[in-house]
């Protein structure tokens, strides 16, 4: 899939050349569009430059889509998000009511976890660049990118059934219809945190870019090596193959050698120091333009590219429960942050009734970190005046590419007219598709990590002296390749109709989706444990030293086998459904979702080369156990009541639905692995079952005339076998968890919404208004008799808060040539680990966020915006039992933009 793609690309991107060069000038059917007023797509894009920078306006075109649904939706357009002033996807979720952010990246809704939440791109499955999970990391998608979020949180049968918290449509935009434009877009700002602490290490030619330049590639010499030697690199296996390769008089020493001398085919070039202050960068253009063809074919181009660089310092504490004071690390971590992203669409519409668009997207999103970390444990306290040091460096680069077709189709007069065989479908049938090849990828070359014995000062604390460990395994090198690739298309048809006082829209579909994702990890470990060599890392693992026969380094491969795997997901799905409206008034919204589920997950033994040891096992009792199928029928009611009841417009919805969440990518497999992003040992456990979830919502809508509203909701979810990660036995320095079914979980909520504009305060208070929302909720999990020793049978479940607030105060001038927000969010307690044993749990205290922007539009062509985010300058703590484990301070940031459009 992954070469067609490409080709598909180079074509999509010769094609898009030459429509570029046609944009500007102006063609002269753009122009003569606009002497004659014949491109209602163009005038429309007039009247909102006008308006460009006024919240109010979009908030109405929200509330009116969320009107329309027969669902609870909460929905955020590309206005509301600059105004908010988040730069990614998962930021700015985090102003949706009753949506929490979880490791910036990881969205939480209604308390549960993102395994609880699915995403899609326009509609269709997108695969992830998560090393161990199917879920989406939304810090991936730039905020500049997208044009629309919704968050479904009831089910209805058009979409799919496994989430139970909220079904997240990442929207971008679909038929190009700005008409003729030109942007551009330039930025820069710092955080406070940064300022002054920041470190790196020898980067590579392409790093400005977010691509290594081959710097720290796998070596192929050490990938022959490993393939020759089967998978083991020790002296003792290279002096086997040496004697089978006729070698009858080589010697152990030779042997030493040749492994001491595949050690320094590793790049051991990443010594760590400090550097100078940076300031962020930011730049994006866009442009495109409409054309029409004919009085009915119109064509629409839009491109679309950014480019954004900051560095941010983060200094984090931990602390051990028992002695906090005594056994406790500290962190210093620099990265560095480049995106890439760019957009593509090219559309065609035939009148008011066809639209056919095709859309390529891609995002680099690469972090580039350099640690070192500080610590005391059971072994050496602080009083001691001894400890240990972990340096690392770590260059992750996610991509994410995709191509998409889409269209609509109204089966009206027009189109009956052109085609006559029309005549034998129903009327007014609308019939939308899609189809979507996309792929993800993440690449980790050559992380390294090394261990030093500290000298410190044992009342400060300060590390007066550090010297690397006498270890084979002193230094850590880790290449790890991750590649998911998907296949999503579908279609759905709409059929309306009337009989004297009922409207009813019956809709029916088909979906299907494939994913199949290769996850790749290769780990080395060179050093000495019998000589002790001063200096840092680049004098102790020179060439010389490790050449040295008298050193006694040794390179060897790390890391069970099974920490890389092959895995792959398809699901069928079809669906039915029916919107009934009696009276305009009263309204009925049933149907049924039917998904045939089928997954693999196998151990993939990158070093196994025999029998015994297989790459991949071709045992049928091991590859069952590895697989899960499953097939489902997901129903779903609404009721609704539409009137004026304490309002100008007052709606009711009251549903159920019943959804599944199954298990995630490697949950199935037998396997144990290291987490990569939690550094935890985790086990797989072949006989998790899906969790079944029974949902109920209640919403209550009020509507004025005059721009204010107000939402009230109640939710409740019941949830039989959760999926949860539960802690399991493991040594004293080291954390190991498990997936298992829980009993139970429950969760109820109340959310609260409304918009005020402040205009009793008189003429000043037109200009001003308050938009927020809030939701208290309580939730519990039962562990049940599969959890290992859990302290707590009963708690709240990971992640949730009690309550979650977002408040926003803008101001709108009249003229339109002002806007400012000050936005405050913050989320309750919430559970972080659950304790076994008797160990507390820990919780993650309130964070109080304060951000402000402003935008001045001095003309209609120039805007400048600035934005501060953490005013309060909070920091992230984690608690158990009222002491502290856990600290980072994110630092308050300051950031200017300035935009130019024609």
């Amino acid at each position: 899939m992954m070469s067609n793609l490409k080709t598909r690309v180079l074509i999509y991107s010769q094609s898009f050349i030459f429509i570029v060069i046609a944009l500007f000038p102006k063609s002269s059917l753009a122009l003569e569009e606009e002497n004659q007023g014949q491109n209602a797509r163009s005038s429309n894009s007039v009247e909102e430059v006008v308006v460009v920078g006024r919240f109010l306006n979009a908030a109405q075109q929200l509330l009116n889509e969320r009107r329309d649904s027969d669902s609870v939706v909460d929905v955020l357009d590309s206005e509301s998000i600059s105004r908010l002033g988040d730069s990614t996807v998962a930021g700015a979720m985090r102003r949706i009511t009753g949506v929490s952010l979880v490791s910036d990246k990881f969205v939480y809704v209604r308390g549960l976890g993102e395994r609880y939440s699915s995403t899609t791109l326009n509609g269709a499955y997108i695969p992830s660049p998560d090393l161990t999970r199917n879920v989406i990391p939304l810090d991936i998608f730039p905020a500049a990118v997208v044009s629309g979020l919704s968050v479904q949180k009831t089910f209805s049968p058009d979409i799919r059934a496994n989430f139970a918290g909220g079904s997240i449509d990442v929207r971008t935009t679909a038929f190009p219809d700005q008409g003729a434009n030109l942007s551009i877009e330039l930025g820069s700002g710092f955080n406070a945190e940064s300022r002054g602490n920041l470190i790196t290490y020898p980067e590579g030619s392409d790093d400005d870019f977010g691509k290594d330049d081959g710097t720290r590639a796998l070596p192929l010499g050490l990938l022959q090596a490993t393939d020759e030697y089967r998978g083991n690199l020790s002296a003792a296996s290279i002096l086997t193959a040496l004697y089978a390769n006729g070698q009858a008089d080589a010697s152990f020493a030779e042997a030493q050698a040749i492994n001491a001398s595949l050690g320094t085919l590793l790049n051991r070039d990443v010594d760590i120091r400090e550097t100078g202050d940076k300031l962020d960068q930011n730049i994006r253009v866009s442009g495109g333009t409409n054309w029409l063809i004919t009085d009915d074919l119109e064509l629409g181009v839009q491109l679309s590219g950014g480019y954004d660089s900051s560095w941010r310092q983060r200094a984090r504490k931990t602390y051990n429960f028992a002695d906090p004071g005594e056994r406790f690390s500290t962190e210093s971590r620099t990265t560095r942050s480049v995106r890439l992203n760019s957009i593509a669409n090219v559309g065609v519409a035939y009148g008011s009734e066809h639209e056919v668009s095709a859309a390529y997207l891609f995002i680099r999103d690469t972090d580039n970190e350099a640690a070192v970390e500080d610590f005391f444990n059971e072994n050496r306290i602080k009083s001691d005046g001894i400890g240990f040091s972990r340096s690392s460096v770590e260059f992750e680069q996610r991509e994410l590419s995709l191509i998409q077709l889409v269209g609509e189709h109204t089966l009206g007069d027009d189109s009956r007219a052109l085609l006559p065989v029309l005549d034998y479908l129903p009327s007014d049938l609308v019939v939308t598709w899609q189809y979507t090849e996309s792929e993800a990828s993440t690449d980790i070359p050559n992380a390294v990590s090394f261990n030093s014995d500290t000298v410190t000062d044992p009342e400060t604390a300060a590390v007066l002296s550090r010297t690397i460990q006498r270890d084979s395994s002193a230094a850590d090198f880790r290449f790890t390749q991750l590649e998911d690739d998907a296949l999503s298309y579908g279609y759905k048809a709409l059929l309306p109709f009337e009989t004297g006082r009922t409207m009813v829209e019956l809709a029916f579909g088909y979906q299907f989706d494939r994913k199949a994702r290769q996850y790749a990890q290769r780990e080395f470990g060179l050093g000495s444990s019998n000589v002790s060599i001063d200096g840092g890392f680049g004098e102790v693992f020179s060439t010389e030293n490790i050449l040295n026969p008298e050193n006694q380094f040794t390179l060897r491969t790390q890391g069970a086998g099974s920490r890389s795997y092959l895995a792959a997901t398809m699901t069928t799905s079809y669906f039915a459904m029916a919107d009934i409206w009696l009276d305009e008034t009263y309204r009925i919204s049933a149907g049924v979702r039917r998904e045939d589920y089928a997954q693999v997950a196998l151990p993939w033994n990158l070093f196994g080369y025999s029998v015994q040891l297989p790459m991949v096992t071709t045992d049928p009792e091991a590859l069952s156990r590895a697989s899960f199928e499953d097939s489902e029928l997901f129903p779903s009611l609404t009721l609704g009541y539409t009137g004026n009841w304490w309002a100008d417009e007052f709606q009711a919805r009251v549903g159920w639905s019943r959804t599944a969440i199954r298990p995630d990518l490697r949950e199935v497999s037998e396997t144990s692995y290291v987490d990569p992003l939690t550094d935890e040992l985790t086990f797989g456990n072949p006989d998790v079952v899906p969790s079944d979830i029974d949902n109920f919502d209640i919403r209550l809508d009020f509507l004025w005339d005059d721009g204010n509203s107000f939402t009230v909701g109640v939710f409740h979810k019941e949830i039989d076998n959760p999926i949860e990660f539960y802690e399991l036995p493991a040594s004293d320095t080291n954390r190991a968890r498990g997936i298992i079914n829980a009993e139970s979980s429950t969760m109820t909520g109340v959310e609260l919404e409304g918009l005020l504009r402040l205009g009793v305060l008189g003429d000043l208070g037109e200009l001003f208004f308050i938009q927020g929302n809030a939701t208290i909720q309580d939730s519990e999990t039962v562990a049940g008799s599969r959890a290992d020793a859990p302290t707590n049978q009963v708690r709240a479940a990971a992640g949730a808060s009690d309550f979650l607030v977002n408040l926003m105060l803008g101001f709108d001038s009249d003229d339109g040539a002002h806007t400012a927000s000050l936005i405050y969010n913050v989320f309750g307690e919430r559970l972080y680990k659950a304790g076994r044993l008797g160990a507390p749990d820990e919780f993650e205290e309130p964070f109080h966020s304060l951000d402000f922007t402003y935008s001045w539009f001095p003309t209609e062509q120039l805007s400048v915006k600035v934005k501060a985010q953490n005013l309060l300058d909070d920091i992230t703590t984690i608690s158990a039992s009222n002491v502290t484990v856990y600290e980072r301070r994110p630092g308050s940031s300051i950031s200017v933009k300035i935009k130019y459009q024609l």
